[in-house]
């Protein structure tokens, strides 16, 4: 009986050693599944259409290429192969601004086949740049107040958005859905008052006499979220200042024109005294007796 148990043993041990070479011969490809980190904190930053698609965390021993499509489309590969986390979308969205777009995010083995298989990848949630896209802070473009009139200009930013080799501004692009307001106050005052328009003009009353500050707003009411853009820079009229201003410069030019007089008659009194000097000399001077 002991013999049979004995012839056992080995067979068994054998097996065992094949189990654990087969597993250790298994450990390293594991490992390097490990390294490969799966993209999150994927999240959409666009401003007037300026997109760009960022995530975490940076690569180690892997890489990361973006894809994009809408509902209508088919996924298209954006940033192949970066080691960098954010992915400038812009020429894709811009197409259709008012598309719905998907994108994921692959995470992808240094060097490795795209024919090893489905990789690794991430959803960012979904994105509709009409309704999204951040408005910029506007900018007054020119501003004059006359009498009890006030007249603020606010510049239409352009956007990557084209139509017929053409950059749209947002007013083209959003129309009537894009109002401007403006906040404006007294200099001498904290009280503020608004006033709103479809346009990117305003002509509002005023105090005749009176200095006065603003700022305006960009607004799109129809929005649930990011309805309002950055407040813009304030200005501020000063019509005393520009008077002053005008007589400073007035007053410089005279003063300039004296000061020369000046130095030329100066000049020309010192050139003229030493002859005077020495015609008086001779005159004072007693003639000779032969």
């Amino acid at each position: 009986m002991a013999t049979p148990t004995g012839t056992r043993v080995p067979c068994l041990e054998v097996a065992r050693r094949l189990l654990l070479c087969w597993a250790l011969v298994q450990v390293p490809g594991a490992a390097g599944a490990e390294d490969i980190a799966v993209a999150y904190n994927l999240t959409w930053k666009s401003v007037n259409f300026k997109t760009i698609l960022e995530w975490e965390p940076k690569p180690v021993n892997h890489v990361y290429t973006v894809q994009i499509s809408h509902p209508l489309g088919d996924w298209k590969s954006k940033c192949f192969s970066v080691t960098e986390t954010e992915c400038d979308l812009t020429d894709e969205i811009v197409q259709d601004v008012h598309q719905t777009y998907s994108a994921r995010v692959l995470s992808l083995q240094t060097g490795a086949s795209s024919s090893l298989g489905e990789p690794l990848f991430k959803n960012a949630p979904q994105f509709t740049p009409y309704l999204e896209t951040m408005l910029g802070q506007p900018i007054i473009q020119n501003f004059e107040q006359v009498g009890t009139k006030l007249n603020v200009t606010v510049e239409d930013a352009l956007t990557l958005v084209r139509m017929k080799n053409k950059f749209l501004t947002l007013r083209d692009v959003f129309g009537q859905d894009l109002s401007y307001t403006l906040y404006y106050w007294k200099a001498s005052s904290t009280g503020k008052k608004t006033a709103k328009t479809n346009t990117n003009q305003f002509l509002i009353d005023v105090d005749e006499g009176e200095d006065y500050c603003f700022l305006v707003q960009a607004v799109i009411p129809s929005r649930r979220t990011n309805q309002k853009s950055p407040e813009s820079a304030i200005e501020c009229t000063n019509q005393g200042k520009g008077v002053s201003r005008g007589m400073f410069f007035i007053i410089g030019a005279v003063v300039f024109v004296v000061i020369i007089f000046i130095i030329v008659l100066t000049v020309s009194l010192y050139k003229c005294r030493p002859g005077k000097a020495k015609r008086g000399g001779k005159e004072n001077s007693p003639l000779n007796v032969a």
